[in-house]
């Protein structure tokens, strides 16, 4: 292939025409809603969760490492058989993964899904309507 010219065409390959917009009436008005109670109510929300959970997953992974940079010993004691305290660390880490992501869903479902579907109802009912 040279520089400058283009591809040839495929055959049996056509361009589709883009969907057709829906009908004025249909279209929800996304515009403003971040300016609402609503929205800032589930940005908050979200963030106490979001930002102290991964702060907590962040220190609680490092954490292995730092161990065994620190206290070697400490993390080298045998507690079962050959298994030591940082296998069991290690191991405790996929456990807090998932049982974070079960927090996080739990609290989506109660608290974030609700106030969603309230910015979805708003978005839908238009420009003004649901407006305070």
């Amino acid at each position: 292939m040279e520089v400058g010219k283009s591809l040839p065409a495929q055959p049996g390959l056509r361009k589709e025409a883009p969907p057709p917009e829906p009908a004025a009436a249909e279209t929800a008005h996304w515009e403003g809603l971040e300016q609402t109670d609503e929205f800032r109510q589930l940005i908050r929300a979200r963030l106490r969760f979001v930002l102290p959970a991964t702060v907590f997953f962040l220190v609680y992974y490092f954490l292995l490492p730092i161990g065994n940079g620190l206290a070697p010993d400490l993390m080298k004691t045998k507690v079962v058989g050959q298994v030591n305290i940082a296998y069991l660390f290690a191991l405790s880490q996929f456990v807090m993964a998932w049982l974070l992501a079960y927090l996080y869903i739990r609290r989506a479902n109660t608290v974030f899904d609700p106030l969603a579907a309230k910015l979805r109802a708003r978005a839908a009912a238009g420009k003004d309507g649901g407006a305070r």
